[in-house]
């Protein structure tokens, strides 16, 4: 058995911890690129931004990804097999598809059902680990965010239309308190270095007031004195997540949601793994899958997919529960987010303008691992109650708009006392042969995560990549050559046709609907603009979200957009910013995709029994259960 670590990010956990028996070191393959004319050609970086750019491209169907992942054999086995489909996975796909190998995914529910869509929508560098690094004098941690800041800047020029550098305030009630948050955040700018963003600086207290107007000038027996600002990056993080598996599938790899692994296969002899037994969750029809190497990037869930591999593997995984809840637009400005630095069990809490509302989180405890995993109601408040200090504005429970819990999965050290304390770098490791397993790390690192596992899967099963990995330089589906004022072109070029009275009548694309298209679908977002106005399609989904009927139809063709919950949670964020428009979105979502998908009239019902449950999962002050009489 092997366990692959980068030689830049060590980690902290153990082998012991991992009940590993035997530990070899692994050299990187990016330092011995292969040539392309060594191999007779292949995927270089221009060939492939034109396939992925090309206006004409659509990715495959799901029926052909289907037969293509059927038609993998013994004799003509994939390369590689990814089990998941979150960031980690549909990265992994990416980066080896364009290496020239020949790649499968399968989740067993939709790209970014799980973590990856339940973030706290930062690209960061980790502040608190720089923090820890400086006070430790740990090596390990500061070459931790070194590297997160590299592919910071990576990741948001990489995905320009879904990222952007985000100012994040912190207030500070004392002298002490501003000189060391500028001193510290003057360090983070210094080891960004030529990745910085923005620089940091001081407000004072005035300036801090008209920049963030309901910051709290004083309460508790103190006043601000000001605050210090830094820059980190955001996105729309299922979105993302979407786009990679979009981009893998437009660059040749056979990508399947709705899919799920219900055995690994074994070569007879060796028990090396060799593939795995799928059923597709939509038809409830089950297939093999043959690959020279398995990858499982199942984040919470990977020790399940170790356990087909053998029932008796010790869990690897230590799950926390990170809790995050969306508030009305006024309770944060535009452009600017908050940092509240210390709660009272010395968490870190931010409050960041997200999409026209504001999000805030996170929570970080123990948790069991679930496929809903639900906020409890004490978390909830523990979040409310740590921005309350820190507001002039009321903070009410009834101003929650939607509230959610996401799993993370940290590679677990036995000898930590809490999972705040154990390391969030990501392990690769071979226990098993034919499977790797890559776990930990966090959104930011995604890319280089990836590149760490096919780095591993080529080493166990002796594959022959055309080229180095080239995910670094390459954007995603509707990135290149996309610019902030792409939305103008839409709304001079196109209107929004909608149905009233049974008669189409033009609507204007106004400048609400074309940023949001253009943010949401980058250079695609003519395609979606052009269904709008095309099929009758440009009407609002929800009163006072820029959402269009249109897009319920661009994903169903062209994102593997196969079910209401995909839409309404990971394709839009409605589920996510409010759970009651999403409710009312529901009925029209899904006649669309009844249309798209000619589902009848008992799979129409299925679907909406299905987001109903779905979004009772999302603690609103809608469907909050009170027990307690003071949240009437």
């Amino acid at each position: 058995m092997g366990t692959f670590f980068r030689s830049r990010t060590v980690t902290t956990v153990t082998a012991g911890a991992l009940s590993i028996a035997a530990v070899t070191s692994y050299t990187s393959h990016r330092n011995t690129p292969i040539s392309l004319t060594d191999r007779g050609g292949g995927p270089p970086l221009e060939t492939l931004r034109k396939k992925i750019t090309d206006p004409t491209a659509v990715v495959p169907s799901r029926s052909a990804q289907y037969s293509s992942l059927a038609a993998a054999s013994v004799d003509d086995p994939l390369d590689i097999l990814v089990i998941g489909g979150g960031a980690t996975g549909c990265g992994v796909a990416l980066d080896a598809v364009t290496r020239g190998l020949r790649v499968g995914l399968v989740e067993r529910q939709d790209f970014s059902s799980g973590t990856s869509s339940r973030s706290t929508k930062l690209i960061h560098g980790g502040v608190r680990y720089l923090e820890k690094a400086v006070f430790n004098l740990d090596y390990g941690q500061l070459r931790l965010v070194f590297h997160a800041l590299e592919e910071r800047k990576q990741f948001i020029d990489n995905a320009p239309h879904l990222c952007h550098a985000l100012p994040c305030m912190t207030p500070c009630y004392g002298w002490f308190e501003t000189v060391y948050y500028w001193v510290g955040l003057k360090m983070y700018d210094l080891v960004a270095g030529r990745h910085l963003l923005h620089l940091s600086r001081y407000y004072s207290a005035q300036e801090s007031s008209e920049l963030f107007p309901t910051l709290a000038q004083k309460g508790k027996d103190r006043s601000l004195k000001g605050t210090v600002v830094y820059y980190d990056g955001q996105m729309n993080d299922s979105r993302v997540n979407v786009s990679l598996a979009c981009t893998a599938a437009l660059a040749g790899a056979a990508v399947l949601n709705h899919a799920e692994v219900v055995s690994l296969l074994k070569e007879e002899g060796t028990g090396r793994i060799k593939g795995a037994r799928i059923r597709d969750n939509l038809s409830g029809e089950e297939f093999n899958t043959y690959a020279k190497v398995v990858v499982n990037a199942g984040g919470p869930f990977c020790d399940s997919v170790r356990k087909l591999a053998n029932k008796d593997a010790k869990p690897m995984i230590c799950p926390s529960s990170g809790v995050h809840i969306v508030l009305p637009d006024y309770y944060s400005p535009e452009g600017m987010g908050l940092i509240v630095p210390k709660t009272k069990d010395g968490r870190v809490i931010f409050m960041l303008p997200w999409l026209g509302r504001t999000v805030a989180g996170t929570t970080d405890s123990s948790t069991s691992i679930t496929m809903l995993p639900e906020p409890h109601e004490d978390e909830i408040e523990f979040i409310l109650d740590a921005i309350r200090d820190y507001l002039n504005v009321k903070v009410r429970r009834v101003d929650v708009l939607s509230a959610w819990s996401g799993i993370r999965p940290l590679a677990m050290d036995p000898n930590a006392k809490n999972t705040e304390s154990i390391s969030r770098d990501h392990v690769v490791c071979e226990e098993y042969p034919g499977l790797v397993t890559i776990t930990g790390g966090k959104w930011t690192t995604y890319r280089s995560m990836a590149e760490d596992a096919v780095d591993a899967a080529i080493k166990s099963g002796k594959l022959n990549p055309v080229n180095k990995s080239l995910t670094s330089k390459l954007c995603l589906v509707g990135g290149d050559g996309w610019d902030p004022a792409y939305f103008t072109v839409l709304a001079q070029e196109y209107v929004r046709m909608k149905v009233q009275n049974g008669a189409p009548v033009p609507g204007e694309m106004d400048t609400a609907a074309a940023k949001h298209l253009s943010h949401s679908y980058g250079t695609m977002a003519e395609k979606v603009a052009s269904i709008a106005q095309n099929e009758n399609l440009g009407k609002r989904l929800a009163h006072g979200y820029p959402y269009l009927e249109a897009e319920v139809a661009y994903c169903a063709r062209n994102e593997y957009c196969e079910s209401a919950v995909d839409f309404i949670a990971r394709r839009s964020r409605l589920a996510f910013l409010d759970t009651d428009a999403a409710s009312k979105a529901l009925p029209r979502v899904i006649e669309i995709l009844a249309v798209e998908h000619d589902w009848d009239k008992s799979r129409q019902k299925e679907e909406f029994q299905m987001a109903t449950k779905f979004l009772e999962t999302f603690r609103s002050s809608k469907n909050a259960h009170f027990d307690d009489g003071k949240h009437t």
